[in-house]
């Protein structure tokens, strides 16, 4: 999520949100699936907090992007 993309519509939101779930997912689920398989109750739960660590984060990307350029109050 380095790159900065244009969101212009709901369409253009639809597929940066897409793409952001598909890396999420290839990185932070494979993790917590393989912590879950073979490692330990705390290996379980770190995986899942970068799970939902990732997904934050991502939430508070587009939040931020939002915001840009509005004046604060």
């Amino acid at each position: 999520m380095d790159d900065s993309i244009k969101i212009d519509n709901r369409g253009d939101f639809g597929l940066w949100a897409i793409e952001v779930a598909k890396q999420i997912v290839s990185e932070q689920g494979f993790d917590l699936a393989n912590a879950s398989r073979s490692g330990t109750e705390e290996e379980v739960r770190v995986a899942g907090n970068a799970l939902g660590q990732a997904i934050t984060n991502a939430l508070i990307e587009v939040y931020d992007g939002l915001l840009e350029g509005v004046p604060e109050e």
